[in-house]
């Protein structure tokens, strides 16, 4: 059994496209993370050629583009990110955007490609 406490074992710091996570669990096969972006911050517009990625909003708004295509997003909603598609999420309100992120497979620097 494996059991991860965000406060107590998983230290925050930076990924390759500016968000603040905490990597809460990490096999070969998934990651699962708590992402946040204070009001106003951006991650940089990037894709990942091999993970497929899912988005869980857990608090404040963000406009988020997938694509070309921008949605704004909150509390409740899920975001499927396939492999390959270009995305870029913002933290619009006056809170900090926090949101879980579950990448499969695992979350690596190494699968981030910038313009």
């Amino acid at each position: 059994m494996r059991i991860a406490n965000r406060d107590r074992d998983c230290p925050p710091f930076t990924t390759a496209d500016g968000s603040t996570i905490r990597e809460l669990l990490h096999t070969p096969n998934q990651s699962l993370a708590e992402a946040t972006l204070e009001p106003g911050q951006e991650t940089q517009r990037h894709y990942h050629r091999v993970s497929e990625e899912l988005y869980y909003l857990e608090a404040g708004e963000g406009e988020l583009e997938l694509d070309g295509e921008p949605a704004a997003v909150g509390p409740g909603d899920a975001i499927l990110i396939p492999p390959g598609a270009w995305h870029q999420i913002r933290a619009t309100g006056p809170e900090t955007l926090r949101f879980l992120c579950c990448c499969a497979p695992s979350y690596s620097h190494e699968d981030t490609y910038f313009e």
